[in-house]
C-alpha cells in the first residue's frame, strides 16, 4: 500500500493538513445550523413586534388623547429608552455573555406590547413606551452580538441576512396587526402576539449559541471606549442610517408635494427602497464572503450615493422610486457590516464596541429625521435627498475599518 511506504513525518503532515481541511469545511458545511436558526427567529421577533407597534400608534393616541404634538414627544421617550438601555446591554453582555443577556433582554421585553396596549393614562403610557423602546434596543444589542459569535463559529457571514428577517418581521407585524386589532381587538392582538413570542423563544431557547462570560474582560474594558476606532465604525453606521432614515420619514412627502405623485404611487418610495434592501440583505451575506467586507462597504456605499443622487435630482416620481430602489441595494449591507466590524473589534469588550456603533447608528433613524424636516421646511426635500450623498462619501473614507467584520475567517 502506498501508506507504508510514506514516511512517518510526512504521513503526519499530510494527514494534518487532510484534518485541518476537514475541519474547515466542516465549520462551513452547514449553512443553516440551530444556532443561525435561532438568531434568525429572535431578528424576526424584534422586527415582528416592531411592526405591530407601528399598527398600534393610531389606537395609542387616540386611547391617551394625544395631540400630534404630544404624540410626537411619546415618540422620541421610545428613541430616547432606546439611548439610554443600549450602552447598559453592553455593559451587560461584558459581563455576562451575548446569550444570557440576549434571554434576559428578550423575556423581559415581549410583555411589553401588552403595557402599551392597557396603559390608562399618559404617564403610564409613556413609562411603556419608555421600555418598550429601551428594551428592543437592549435585545437588539444582545442578538447582533449573538449573531457575532454565530458568525465566528460559522465562518461565515450571517448579519445581513439576520437583518433580512428583522425586515421580513416588521413587514410582517405591519401588515397583520391591522386586521387583528379590528378582529380581536387592541389588547387581543397585544396578547395573542405575546403567546406567540413566548412560545417561539421557548422553542429556540437551548439553541442560542453559548459563549463565556467575560468577567475579567468585562471589568477591564466594560466602559466608554477612549480610543477613536469604535466612534468611527459607530459613524459609519449613523451615517449610513440617516438616510434610510429619512427616506421612511420623507420620501413619500417628496414624492407628492415636489414631484406630483398620487397617494398611493407616493407609497412607492419606501417601498422600492425596503423591497430592494430585504432582497439585497439576503444575498449580501454571499457577497460579502465572496469579496470581504471591505470591498462590498464600498460597492455598496457607491451605489447608495447614486441612488441618492438620482433620487434628489429626479424630473418626476418614477425616477425618484427608481433612484430610492438603487439606494436600497447600496444600503442594505452597510449597516450589518458596520455592526460586524464592532462586534469583532480586538482589545474591546464585544458588547460595549457593538453598543457604540448600534447607539450611534440608531440614533441617525431616530433623531436625525426631525431636523431633515426642518431643513427641508427651509429648503426642499430634492436638495435634502441631494446633499445627503455627503455623508455617505464619509462612510467610504472611512470604509477600511471594515475589514474586522472579517475576523472570524481567521484561524
Amino acid at each position: 500500500m502506498r501508506l507504508a511506504t510514506t514516511a512517518p513525518g510526512k504521513l503526519e503532515f499530510t494527514m494534518s493538513i487532510q484534518e485541518n481541511a476537514a475541519t474547515s469545511t466542516a465549520s462551513r458545511s452547514a449553512y443553516f445550523p440551530a444556532t443561525r436558526i435561532a438568531v434568525s427567529a429572535l431578528f424576526l421577533l424584534n422586527g415582528t413586534y416592531m411592526g405591530a407597534w407601528s399598527t398600534k400608534i393610531p389606537e395609542f393616541a387616540s386611547r391617551l388623547s394625544l395631540s400630534e404634538t404630544q404624540l410626537g414627544l411619546m415618540i422620541v421617550g421610545f428613541g430616547i429608552g432606546s439611548i439610554i438601555l443600549m450602552p447598559l446591554a453592553g455593559i451587560l453582555i461584558a459581563h455576562l455573555g451575548a446569550s444570557r443577556s440576549l434571554k434576559a433582554a428578550t423575556l423581559i421585553f415581549l410583555p411589553t406590547l401588552v403595557l402599551l396596549s392597557i396603559a390608562p393614562n399618559v404617564w403610564t403610557g409613556a413609562g411603556a413606551l419608555f421600555l418598550f423602546g429601551g428594551l428592543t434596543g437592549a435585545m437588539d444589542i444582545a442578538m447582533n452580538a449573538n449573531a457575532v459569535e454565530v458568525e465566528k463559529s460559522m465562518r461565515r457571514a450571517i448579519m445581513s441576512s439576520c437583518h433580512a428577517f428583522w425586515s421580513l418581521g416588521a413587514f410582517f407585524g405591519a401588515t397583520t396587526g391591522g386586521f387583528l386589532i379590528e378582529t380581536i381587538g387592541t389588547f387581543g392582538h397585544a396578547l395573542l402576539l405575546t403567546v406567540i413570542a413566548l412560545a417561539a423563544l421557548a422553542a429556540v431557547w437551548t439553541s442560542i449559541l453559548p459563549d463565556k462570560p467575560h468577567a475579567a474582560e468585562g471589568r477591564q474594558k466594560a466602559r466608554l471606549p477612549l480610543t477613536p476606532l469604535p466612534w468611527l465604525i459607530g459613524l459609519m453606521a449613523l451615517f449610513s442610517m440617516i438616510p434610510e432614515g429619512s427616506i421612511l420619514d420623507w420620501g413619500a412627502l417628496y414624492m407628492r408635494d415636489e414631484l406630483g405623485a398620487s397617494l398611493a404611487l407616493s407609497g412607492f418610495a419606501f417601498g422600492a427602497f425596503s423591497a430592494t434592501m430585504a432582497i439585497m440583505r439576503f444575498a449580501g451575506d454571499h457577497v460579502r464572503d465572496r469579496l470581504g467586507a471591505v470591498t462590498t462597504l464600498r460597492v455598496s456605499t457607491l451605489l447608495a450615493i447614486v441612488g441618492m443622487v438620482i433620487a434628489g435630482l429626479a424630473p418626476n416620481a418614477y425616477v425618484a422610486m427608481a433612484g430610492f430602489a438603487v439606494c436600497g441595494i447600496g444600503i442594505s449591507n452597510m449597516v450589518p457590516i458596520a455592526f460586524s466590524a464592532a462586534g469583532n473589534l480586538p482589545g474591546f469588550a464585544q458588547g460595549v464596541a457593538l453598543s457604540v456603533a448600534t447607539v450611534m447608528g440608531y440614533s441617525g433613524s431616530l433623531f436625525a429625521p426631525s431636523t431633515i424636516g426642518f431643513i427641508a421646511e427651509h429648503t426642499s426635500f430634492a436638495w435634502v435627498f441631494s446633499t445627503l450623498p455627503i455623508l455617505l462619501l464619509v462612510v467610504l473614507l472611512l470604509s477600511r475599518h471594515a475589514v474586522h467584520a472579517d475576523v472570524r475567517h481567521k484561524d
